[in-house]
């Protein structure tokens, strides 16, 4: 699995015009699943996500997790994190996981992070979806599974 976080003070995404999910003072997580994975992927991604110390401390040092912070996270799907550019100027998409096995995992990674105690709001997936955010920091950070 990729994700793409980012530290924000605000974030949304919408469909049709429509607000669909909301998050302050957390993190919006761009997710895709790749094909092959399963629940511990989205585990590793999990723990590894809810530890990252990435929030401001009282004298300004990045050394709190989201935990620590109490922050909320916005998950969206995306699987054009799956890109492969490697050849011409069209990026292919053949490493994203099948649509139903991708929901799935989206599915479970939103559920299993709420789990862990944090406020989840999510897109839709598969949808044309407009995001909004302020980025904090700007903080952005890209975590691969098999990294």
């Amino acid at each position: 699995m990729r994700v793409l976080i980012q530290r924000v003070a605000q974030a949304q995404v919408s469909v049709n015009g429509t607000e669909i999910g909301a998050c302050t003072h957390g993190l919006l997580i761009f997710i895709c699943a790749m094909q092959g994975d399963s629940h511990a992927q989205a585990d590793q991604l999990i723990t590894k996500i809810t530890k990252l110390r990435i929030f401001k401390d009282d004298v300004g040092k990045m050394n709190k997790s989201i935990m620590d912070v109490n922050g909320s996270a916005l998950v969206v799907s995306q699987f054009t994190l799956a890109a492969d550019t490697s050849r011409g100027n069209r990026p292919g998409f053949s490493y994203a996981a099948k649509p139903e096995a991708g929901r799935k995992l989206y599915e479970y990674f939103a559920k299993t992070l709420a789990a862990r105690g944090i406020a989840v709001a999510t897109g839709e997936f598969g949808a044309d979806m407009q995001v909004s955010l302020v980025n904090d920091g700007p903080v952005t950070i890209w975590i691969d599974s098999e990294d």
